[in-house]
């Protein structure tokens, strides 16, 4: 699944950098994870501002798991490039692993994205 970064460009202050998110972490998942949710939350400090971002992706079968595994590995350490915008914080928040007819692996993962002025 690839995010086109031109859809929903922002009119208001904090509402454009998700859809390069977006797009950026759908491709470190090796274009092998189904998105489930977004949310964004406004966050600030005496110094920055930026939001908070909550990410969902689902990876399914055998090498959708293996993915989704090596999605948590190179999270951590991923140098993120985005337009005006520094990822500060990117940690996994929930792992779930299920095995019914096949292996399926959900994970959730948050972002910090501060401005860059």
């Amino acid at each position: 699944m690839r995010i086109d970064p031109n859809f929903g460009r922002k009119d208001r202050k904090g509402r454009g950098p998700w859809v390069h998110l977006l797009s950026a972490v759908l491709g470190l998942a090796g274009g092998k994870a189904q998105l489930l949710r977004h949310a964004e939350k406004p966050w600030a400090s005496a110094t920055f501002s930026g939001a908070r971002h909550t990410v969902a992706l689902a990876f399914a079968g055998t090498e959708g798991a293996a993915a989704g595994e090596a999605f948590i590995a190179a999270l951590p350490d991923h140098e993120f490039t985005l337009p005006r915008h520094l990822v500060a914080d990117a940690t996994i928040s929930a792992v779930e692993h299920t095995l019914e007819s096949e292996p399926h692996l959900t994970v959730e993962a948050e972002f910090l994205l501060l401005e860059e002025e």
